[in-house]
């Protein structure tokens, strides 16, 4: 987790210093959809090195870190069009606001990492005590 972190935040940094972008996931993923710009490539690239960085790891540790889901496919699916809708209507997500907005102290970045931190404690709280 900390050697994860440390490369989450590097990349960070250097796409901020060498683009003047912030490494925001979702709106890197959303750009991928037309029209297109000059820096498809580079779009590109991030999201394919978040995909090969999980090889990386298979090809030097000889595993995959562990997941477990305890959920069916519907709830699957509707977690991943809250997560989706809750990127699109808070314009970013935990990497453009958790990690890019909070270290250039973005005051609209704090309250939006509280509140999707706030209803992740909230979220997991009832589904494992509640329901």
């Amino acid at each position: 987790a900390l050697a994860g972190g440390a490369l989450i935040g590097a990349a960070a940094v250097m796409m901020m210093g060498l683009t003047g972008r912030i490494a925001g996931v979702s709106g890197i993923a959303a750009r991928l959809l037309p029209p297109w710009d000059g820096a498809l490539a580079g779009r590109i690239a991030f999201i394919a090195g978040l995909i090969v960085a999980t090889l990386v790891v298979r090809l030097t540790t000889g595993r995959l870190p562990p997941l477990t889901l305890d959920i069916g496919p519907i709830a699957l699916i509707v977690a991943g069009l809250l997560v989706g809708f809750g990127a699109v209507w808070g314009n970013g997500c935990t990497s453009g606001h958790g990690v890019c907005g909070i270290a250039s102290l973005s005051p609209r970045s704090m309250v939006a990492t509280l509140v999707f931190m706030a209803t992740a404690v909230a979220t997991t709280f009832l589904v494992r005590h509640v329901m």
